[in-house]
């Protein structure tokens, strides 16, 4: 019995008041519940990996605002059934959707958790990324909703981690130095020169090593990767710069929405970033 995802969507922020990670995050998660029609009380753990924030809050987990914000199981004694609500936040960067898959597979295959919850938000700690030219992310969220299947077929195969060679070379971090009296509406975010073509080398040498790994034929197979909000191809305007933790999810509803390729059976999610550090893992749709 395999786990699935049962809704996925986007939220992206074009408004003209500041960005809000727990906002977005909520507006993406209630969408994938009404998707599924299912209510907020049957997810039983969810999952936050979004790495920025606005006004660059750390505490409390932005995990527990949003299932605030969701509705998610809030009195465990009034509203015990079917279980009473967790969630927690998974900061990895761009691989923290690809752990949280991980994670999920091992609550439902358990029994702990009927459904398990994923979000990702990204916003700039000022409130609009379009305002600050340097900063690399778009202020983009997204949520996906997984479950047990009973089709042996569908499903998430094993999640696979790698490790690049070589130093880090992107970074985010607080300049206590420079911050200021405006600090919790700034961050300063490093990258070097050639890190998208790094980048993309990591997640292509583990994308073929995982697909030699488990005996996965590439040529039947949609490689969804690590893209760029510059992308023409993309199909969906997200604003200014590119999907971070949130880029998974982005990529795998417009790898749905696009005409399937003649014998693809499965697609490959691939992410790669600072670590430098790649995630692996197969997924077949129901129905594929």
């Amino acid at each position: 019995m395999g786990m699935v995802i049962a809704a996925a969507h986007t939220a992206t922020h074009h408004g003209t008041g500041p960005a809000s990670a727990v906002e977005l995050a909520s507006r993406a998660a209630r969408a994938c519940l009404s998707q599924a029609q299912v209510s907020p009380s049957s997810v039983g753990v969810l999952i936050n990996v979004g790495v920025y924030r606005e006004s660059n809050t750390f505490e409390p987990a932005l995990a527990a605002l949003v299932q605030k914000e969701v509705g998610i199981n809030l009195d465990y004694i009034a509203d015990p059934a079917p279980a009473a609500g967790f969630s927690f936040d998974l900061m990895n960067g761009a691989c923290g959707v690809l752990n949280a898959v991980q994670l999920a597979q091992s609550l439902l295959g358990t029994g702990s958790a009927e459904r398990v919850l994923i979000t990702a938000a990204d916003v700039h700690p000022g409130g609009d990324a379009r305002r600050d030219p340097d900063y690399p992310y778009a202020d983009l969220a997204g949520a996906l909703l997984l479950q047990r299947s009973a089709d042996p077929d569908a499903g998430f195969g094993p999640v696979s981690v790698y490790s690049g060679d070589g130093p880090g070379d992107t970074e985010g971090y607080l300049d206590t130095a420079a911050m200021g009296s405006d600090g919790r509406s700034r961050i300063t975010v490093r990258r070097t020169e050639g890190h998208g073509e790094r980048r993309s080398a990591l997640a292509t040498a583990c994308a073929v090593g995982y697909a030699r790994e488990h005996g996965i034929d590439l040529d039947r197979t949609l490689v969804v990767g690590p893209r760029t909000g510059e992308d023409p191809s993309a199909g969906q305007d997200i604003g200014a710069g590119e999907p971070h933790t949130a880029a998974p999810i982005l990529g795998y509803l417009q790898a749905l929405a696009a005409p399937r390729p003649e014998d693809c059976d499965r697609l490959l999610m691939v992410a790669a970033g600072a670590g430098p550090s790649a995630a692996c893992v197969a997924y077949r749709p129901e129905g594929w």
